[in-house]
């Protein structure tokens, strides 16, 4: 059966479906309650759900904003849940935001950018171009700068080091998108060398982010 895939305002969403979301997340490493997800209902614009066979299998939350004029999808708390259609799940979702993206901002190049945890993460970045960091690529000052942009916009402002993307935790749990690869040994160890040095008791987690072409978007190819 399909994936079914829903987006709508964060303030439709019902106590009842907090408490489905948390639960799909319990046998990951995020940690994401029902009070955490509760404040991104407030902190948020929208919420993508993928549903199969009626039952939640992922969500994300997300906002479609302009950084300095430049258009961006920025991608919150999100979990996808281990089962075997999880990359699946990942995609649909992606897709689905995408194309809120090219509503929002048509014949514009969208900047996608989010907080990981794990290099399952990536993952979300199928199609993107330019992604920030990536292996044997030195980040520009421009890049750099977004780095910055984005830590200050995900309320971690002055805890980024521009050069790894590596942010500081503070202890709590961060929000950031929860996805662990199908067949983790596949996965390329370059990008999972990013991860190496997350403190993971301080809650540290990597921001990243890449480029959605207008032409990608337009052709409804992202998130396929």
């Amino acid at each position: 059966m399909a994936i079914e895939v829903d987006t709508k305002d964060c303030t439709a969403l019902s106590d009842a479906e907090l408490g489905e979301m948390a639960d799909i997340c319990a046998d990951g490493p995020a940690g994401y309650d029902v009070g955490l997800l509760s404040k991104q209902r407030e902190a948020w614009v929208l919420i993508t759900q993928a549903r199969d066979n009626g039952k939640l299998q992922g969500y994300s939350f997300c906002t479609l904003e302009r950084i300095g004029g430049t258009p961006c999808l920025l991608v919150g708390l999100a979990s996808v849940k281990r089962t075997a259609r999880r990359d699946g799940v990942l995609k649909a979702l992606m897709a689905d935001q995408y194309r809120r993206a090219l509503l929002a901002f048509p014949d514009e190049d969208v900047l996608v950018g989010t907080k990981m945890i794990d290099v399952g993460g990536y993952g979300a970045f199928r199609g993107l171009e330019d992604i920030v960091p990536r292996p044997g690529h030195k980040a520009s000052g421009e890049e750099r700068a977004w780095g910055r942009r984005l830590a200050k916009r995900f309320g971690a402002e002055g805890r980024i080091d521009d050069r790894t993307f590596i942010v500081s935790g503070d202890g709590s749990a961060a929000g950031c998108l929860d996805h662990e690869a199908l067949k983790p040994e596949m996965v390329d160890p370059d990008f999972a060398a990013f991860f190496d040095g997350l403190k993971h008791d301080r809650r540290d987690f990597l921001i990243a982010f890449g480029w959605a072409m207008a032409e990608d978007l337009a052709a409804g190819k992202l998130g396929k």
